[in-house]
C-alpha cells in the first residue's frame, strides 16, 4: 500500500461508515423518538412549510437576474467556499484582497432572509425549532432541506443572492477601518474540503492557492491577536484550514453586532457569555495544575483565559480533553439577549453576536433581517429566550444521543465522522425500507 493509500484509508471517506444490524438500528430509532418527544424537537415539516419551500425555490436563476440591479454585483470576484466534506450546509464563502495598509475581507452569506421572512410559513416554523440539531448521523433542520440544497447553497459557478460583509482591515492593528454590510450577487469559483484547502496552501500552481494564503496570513494573525488579548482558544490544534473559517466567521460576526450596536444604536440578537466567579475559576485552574505533565507559566496568571491558553499550549494530547472540561465546568451558559451588556467572556468581546449560519439559527436569520430592514421584530426578547432554550434543548438531546450510543457500544465519534449504514447478517447493505427515514421525509 503506498503512503498515499495509507492516508487515505486513516480518513473519514476511506474507512467508511459504520456499520450496524437492523436491532441496533431501531434502536437509534426508538431512543431519538424519544428525545424528540422529551425535548420537542421537530422532525417533519408541516406540508404547509414544504410547499412554501418548494415554491421559494423555483425559477431560481430569473429571480437572481430580477435581483442584480438591486444589488451589489460581485460576481467577478473570486470567491470560494470551505467546509468538511461531509458538509451539508454551503452557506459561507469569502474572498480577499491585500492592499499597502488594509487586508479586504469579504464574507458573504447565504442570503436566507430573501426567501425566509416574518409572515412566511417557514420563518414560523423556524422559531419554534430555534436552530438544526446535530446528532450523529442524524440532522433535524430548522429550515427545509431543500432551501440549503438550492437557493442557499453557494455552489460553484452558479449565481446566487448573498449577505455580504465587506471589512477593510489594518494590516498592523487590525481593526476595522470599515465595515460595509449590504446584499449581493456573487458566483463562487469553487468548493474546496478542508483537506484540499490544505493541499492549496502547500501547492504554489495551484488555483486558489495566493488567496488562500493571504486568507491564513490575515487569519493567523487575528487567531494570534485574540489569544493575547485574552481569548479562551480550547482547540489549539485546528489546521490552516479550520483556522482561516473560524477567524473570518468571527470577524464578519464581529463586524455586523458592532455595526449594529454603535453604527445604528438598534437592538439586535447578540450574544452574550457571562463570566465564571474567581471561586469556579480558581477551582478549574487547581484541576488543571493537578494533572500529570500539565504546568501554567505564571505570567498567564493574570487572566484565567490566559492561564488556560497556556496550559493547552504546552500539555501532552492525553491531557487536552481533561483541561477542556474543567474549563466548560465552570463556564456559565451563554445566551442571546437584546442588549450585549456584559459582552462575550469566553472570546473576550465587547460586543459579539451571529450573522454567518442563518440556515441552522435563529439567531443569525434574525440578525440578517434587522440588518437589512435596520429594525426590529417586536417579540425580539421572546425570540431571544427562544432561541436560547432550544440551543440548550439541542445540546442536552445531543449529548443524550452520544451517551445512549455509547451505552450500546458505538463509538459517536467514528458515527460522526463517518455516518452508519444498516447491514444484514451478511453484510449487505440493507434497503432504504431497513434504513432510518431522512430528516424531513414525510410519513
Amino acid at each position: 500500500m503506498s503512503n498515499e493509500d495509507q492516508a487515505y484509508a486513516g480518513t473519514a471517506e476511506g474507512q467508511g461508515p459504520v456499520e450496524i444490524d437492523a436491532e441496533v438500528a431501531r434502536h437509534l430509532k426508538n431512543k431519538r423518538e424519544e428525545l424528540f418527544e422529551e425535548f420537542e424537537l421537530r422532525d417533519k415539516f408541516p406540508h404547509a412549510v414544504l410547499r412554501e419551500a418548494e415554491e421559494r425555490t423555483e425559477d431560481v436563476q430569473a429571480e437572481i437576474q430580477n435581483e442584480v440591479d438591486e444589488r451589489r454585483d460581485l460576481r467577478d470576484l473570486t470567491t470560494w467556499t470551505t467546509d468538511p466534506a461531509d458538509a451539508q450546509d454551503f452557506d459561507d464563502a469569502i474572498s480577499i484582497e491585500k492592499g499597502e495598509e488594509t487586508y479586504t475581507l469579504w464574507v458573504h452569506i447565504a442570503d436566507v432572509s430573501h426567501y425566509v421572512h416574518p409572515g412566511s410559513e417557514m420563518w414560523a416554523e423556524a422559531v419554534k425549532r430555534g436552530n438544526t440539531v446535530y446528532l450523529p448521523a442524524y440532522t433535524v433542520h430548522m429550515l427545509p432541506p431543500t432551501l440549503a440544497e438550492t437557493v442557499c447553497s453557494l455552489v460553484p459557478n452558479e449565481d446566487r443572492l448573498a449577505h455580504t460583509v465587506e471589512m477593510h482591515i489594518d494590516r498592523e492593528t487590525l481593526s476595522f477601518e470599515s465595515v460595509d454590510i449590504y446584499k449581493s450577487v456573487i458566483n463562487s469559483d469553487e468548493r474546496l474540503t478542508y483537506t484540499q484547502c490544505e493541499n492549496r496552501l502547500d501547492e504554489a500552481e495551484s488555483p486558489l492557492h495566493e488567496e488562500n494564503v493571504l486568507a491564513y496570513e490575515l487569519a493567523d494573525k487575528m487567531h494570534e491577536q485574540r489569544k493575547e488579548d485574552g481569548s479562551l482558544v480550547l482547540n489549539p490544534s485546528r489546521d490552516r484550514a479550520h483556522t482561516i473559517i473560524e477567524e473570518c466567521m468571527l470577524k464578519a460576526n464581529k463586524a455586523v453586532t458592532h455595526e449594529l450596536m454603535w453604527g445604528r444604536g438598534v437592538e439586535a440578537m447578540y450574544r452574550v457569555h457571562p463570566q465564571p466567579t474567581p471561586d469556579q475559576w480558581d477551582k478549574a485552574l487547581r484541576e488543571i495544575m493537578e494533572l500529570e505533565g500539565v504546568s501554567i507559566p505564571g505570567s498567564s496568571f493574570d487572566d484565567p483565559r490566559k492561564a488556560v491558553n497556556a496550559a493547552l499550549e504546552e500539555a501532552p494530547g492525553r491531557a487536552l480533553n481533561k483541561i477542556q472540561r474543567a474549563v466548560l465546568r465552570v463556564m456559565p451558559r451563554a445566551k442571546y439577549m437584546n442588549d450585549p451588556f456584559g459582552g462575550h467572556h469566553a472570546l473576550n468581546f465587547d460586543i459579539y453576536g451571529h450573522f454567518t449560519s442563518p440556515i441552522r439559527r435563529l439567531s443569525d436569520l434574525i440578525n440578517h433581517w434587522i440588518v437589512h430592514e435596520n429594525d426590529v421584530p417586536e417579540d425580539l426578547v421572546e425570540l431571544c429566550d427562544r432561541a436560547s432554550d432550544r440551543q440548550k434543548d439541542a445540546e442536552t438531546a445531543e449529548r443524550l444521543y452520544k451517551q445512549f450510543m455509547e451505552e450500546i457500544g458505538l463509538d459517536p465519534y467514528a458515527v460522526n465522522n463517518r455516518g452508519v449504514v444498516t447491514v444484514d447478517d451478511d453484510g449487505n447493505v440493507i434497503d432504504e425500507e431497513g434504513l432510518p427515514p431522512e430528516p424531513g421525509e414525510q410519513s
